[in-house]
């Protein structure tokens, strides 16, 4: 069994609607960026047409990822898979009503452009609560959030009870995602698959580790996610990102990067988170043996 992901391109899939898969959780630094990066250069390495979409205007670490990347490329003359990207900007007009308006219908016309001509579109929210957010969340055909492994960040989407670390309630991010199924239900889309991803895990296992598993599950239950396992805190993740690039890109980049076995390990967390989101691009072998691939 193939344990880290191809970086040989398969033959591209058949041009379709874009399945779109949403980045998002309302509490800032747990991983978004970084996570739409490495899915979307994993995606583009398989043969698949990517666009990627920043709806954090102000913050922008998406966009300023693509564009370190872009940079890297050509300041080194590489040829490196890059994913195609716009953001929406912020409207200021004199109602915040209609700015909201404004901003929405942009979201909605990006969206119906990259479906036609893209296979997947990844969308980075911001990590606050906004109209353009939750608009989002209404596309989405993949629902991807990623928590850093504490109680702090459970709480966006539950509160916990101290002692006995049951959940007592959803929260706000809960209800959010709620809201949006019963509009995506109400239109006849598909429901969105909601995966909750644990980022910058320990590499010790601890009572914490084990409460927020338990935690988790029995959230999981009760508003309806998937958990994955996504990447241990590692400092290579935030090196790549000032040269734009990905772990699955450091054999393509010479004497810059020399693979460790941390690095090794980092891209064997890659390909299976990758595997757990079930987009049809399977980072080891694939369902089908005949083809090698699932259909998007």
């Amino acid at each position: 069994m193939r344990s880290e992901i191809e970086d040989t391109p398969d033959t591209p899939a058949t041009p379709g609607p874009a399945h779109i898969v949403v980045l998002g959780n309302e509490k800032g630094g747990s991983g978004k960026s970084t996570t739409a990066m490495h899915v979307a250069v994993h995606l583009l390495r398989q043969g698949y047409r990517v666009g990627c979409l920043d709806l954090d205007a102000r913050q922008g670490t998406l966009r300023r990822y693509i564009k370190n990347r872009l940079d890297y490329v050509k300041a080194n003359n590489l040829s490196l898979p890059s994913p195609t990207y716009a953001v929406i900007e912020r409207v200021e007009l004199e109602s915040r009503s209609d700015s909201e308006k404004r901003e929405e219908a942009m979201l909605d016309a990006f969206i119906a452009e990259f479906r036609a001509s893209h296979d997947f579109l990844i969308v980075d929210t911001p990590g606050s609560d906004s109209s353009l957010a939750r608009r989002a969340l209404g596309h989405a055909d993949t629902l991807l959030t990623p928590m850093n492994d504490s109680f702090i960040d459970l709480d966006i989407l539950g509160q916990v009870d101290p002692n006995s670390h049951k959940v007592v309630r959803p929260s706000h991010y809960a209800e959010v995602v709620w809201e949006q199924r019963k509009t995506r239900a109400g239109r006849g889309s598909r429901p969105i698959d909601w995966v909750v991803m644990r980022n910058r895990l320990g590499t010790l296992d601890s009572a914490n580790n084990r409460a927020m598993e338990t935690a988790l599950e029995d959230l999981a239950n009760r508003i309806g996610f998937r958990l994955v396992v996504g990447f241990t805190e590692r400092v290579i993740f935030r090196e790549l990102f000032l040269m734009g690039l990905t772990l699955l890109d450091l054999r393509d980049v010479g004497a810059d990067i020399k693979l460790s076995m941390s690095h090794i390990a980092a891209r064997q967390e890659v390909a299976q988170l990758v595997n757990g989101l079930n987009l049809g691009a399977p980072a080891g072998p694939s369902d089908d043996e005949n083809t090698g691939r699932t259909a998007p």
